[in-house]
């Protein structure tokens, strides 16, 4: 696959992502945090599972270092999630799309910082657009944030950890379906281990709460996080972290039309701002390529 397909990819992930973000701030009408990330992964688990099987029976077994490394993987899932969730209880839809994306930054640090791999020239001015344009949707000023802001910051983080980490193991192990459902089953059963033990069980809710599960459960679960492991075996993940942040301009998108918010014109600059960001780190390198191959 090439890389201009496999960032296709991602952008299909991120936009699957955005109307995710609707999904869930509607959930928590109905349910809790750890309910309704439990239910939604173990939907997006039963998707998925016939896919990783029939990948499992093509290929070698795996070892058991692989099957820790993808449980770790469901562990940061998990992480992020919940942070992700809890925060759409006192943060908007558009705010948690854009503030999510803060990973796009903190990935090429993180890959600096653990193993020592720098990303091409571009990621950089990219990863500084980007912080840009979450900087404007927070009104040019940190003290706007509110608990819900911090929270997905922090998801932000296990995001981060998530992407690099996937970026490698999938690549190893040319197993990125079977990455993909671990680290769902790993992320559900967490999930409603929680919920059994802090959140109350109401079976009117669920049922209530149905058609936002399966979304999130089928699309932005299952099909857009196997789109996001596929399409990183064949791309870097400070560019992946690029394409997937627009999952924030889609939130926003989505946002205004579901649940009708609206953006400023300083959080509408931002979205212009990633959409540059993209057109950086997609096409610098590809000039960049060609230069060389014209000097003779």
């Amino acid at each position: 696959m090439s890389r201009t397909r496999a960032n296709l990819l991602l952008l299909i992930a991120g936009a699957l992502w955005g109307m995710g973000f609707v999904a869930q701030s509607t959930a928590m009408d109905k349910l809790g945090p750890l309910t309704f990330v439990g239910l939604r992964f173990a939907a997006a688990t039963l998707a998925m599972l016939p896919f990783a099987l029939r990948e499992h029976r093509a290929g070698p077994p795996l070892g058991g270092r692989d099957w820790l490394r993808f449980a770790g993987i469901g562990v940061l899932l998990f992480g992020g999630m919940i942070a992700q969730q809890t925060g759409l209880i006192t943060t908007s839809v558009t705010n948690s799309g854009f503030l999510t994306g803060t990973y796009v930054v903190m990935v090429p640090f993180l890959a600096v910082l653990i193993y020592r791999q720098w990303p091409h020239p571009a990621v950089w001015p990219g990863a500084a657009l980007t912080l840009a344009g979450i900087w404007l949707l927070s009104g040019g000023t940190i003290a706007t944030l509110t608990t819900g802001d911090w929270l997905t910051l922090l998801c932000a983080l296990f995001w981060a950890l998530q992407v690099l980490f996937i970026a490698r193991f999938a690549a190893d192990t040319g197993r990125p379906v079977t990455l993909a459902v671990v680290q769902f089953a790993v992320c559900g059963a967490l999930a409603l281990a929680g919920a059994l033990a802090f959140e109350t069980f109401d079976a009117a809710a669920i049922v209530a709460a149905a058609p936002e599960i399966l979304y999130a459960g089928i699309f932005s679960g299952g099909i857009a996080f196997t789109l996001q492991v596929v399409g990183q075996r064949y791309t870097t993940a400070p560019q992946a972290a690029i394409f997937l942040s627009t999952e924030a301009v889609f939130a926003a998108l989505f946002g205004a039309i579901f649940l009708h918010e609206r953006l400023p014109p300083a959080g509408l600059a931002g979205c212009a701002l990633i959409f540059v960001a993209i057109l950086v780190v997609e096409l610098l390198p590809q000039f960049a390529a060609r230069g060389r191959r014209a000097t003779p």
